[in-house]
């Protein structure tokens, strides 16, 4: 590398750091909608249809980054709730974002917090192909308990069956001249999941993980 290659490289440098080589990831985008009813701000969830992916789980309007139709994250999120939950992209105000979220099994979600301008959920026309129903629950539920929290590890398989039944390594292991000890599955550090209980569904996982950054924030002084 010469001189010249080095300043090249510097120019490509980000100015702000992100997630590297994000675009190897899974990359989704959700709406955190929030919904003004009696002077208090409620989360609006979805609960979604059970013959889909993720089926019966509890979860914002979102879905994947579309490399063709969207330009942003933000464009994601606000196209995947008009088309999930019918609310228009004239009634929805970002008020911003949290940080990207990197989850567990190669997935990253950008989350946008927007208030929706409807007055209740009988405005609201969900798609029931993919909605099963939706709810609200307060803000303030989730300031005054807190989640259960409980821990999991992931194993990490260096062998998988192929189209006959036969082990075989994913991982070269003998030929490349690793440690022996990636001859056999190995574990990573334990991860946390979160849990809220309430009285309309149980709510877990990255959403949880969501609604948990929210109402930190809120809790800042």
């Amino acid at each position: 590398m010469k001189n010249e290659d080095l300043q090249k490289l510097k120019a490509k440098l980000p100015t702000v750091p992100g997630i590297l080589r994000k675009y190897e990831y899974f990359n989704s985008a959700v709406l955190i909608p929030l919904i003004l009813i009696n002077g208090e701000y409620n989360f609006l969830f979805e609960k979604r249809a059970s013959n889909i992916r993720q089926g019966g789980e509890v979860c914002f309007p979102g879905g994947e980054f579309d490399k063709i139709n969207d330009a942003t994250f933000l464009d994601t999120a606000i196209r995947e709730t008009e088309e999930e939950i019918g609310v228009e992209k004239s009634k929805i105000n970002i008020i911003g974002a949290l940080d990207t979220l990197v989850g567990t099994m190669g997935v990253t979600v950008d989350s946008f917090i927007a208030t929706l301008n409807v007055s209740s959920l009988e405005e609201i026309v969900y798609h029931q192909p993919e909605v099963e129903r939706i709810f609200l629950i307060p803000v303030s539920f989730f300031e005054k308990n807190s989640p259960q929290k409980y821990y999991l590890r992931n194993v990490v398989h260096p062998t998988e069956k192929n189209e006959d039944g036969q082990e075989q390594y994913s991982l070269p292991v003998k030929e490349l001249h690793l440690p022996d000890k990636y001859l056999k599955p190995w574990q990573s550090r334990k991860h946390k999941i979160l849990v809220y209980q309430t009285n309309e569904e149980v709510i877990w996982g990255i959403t949880a993980e969501l609604v948990y950054e929210v109402t930190r924030l809120l809790k800042l002084k």
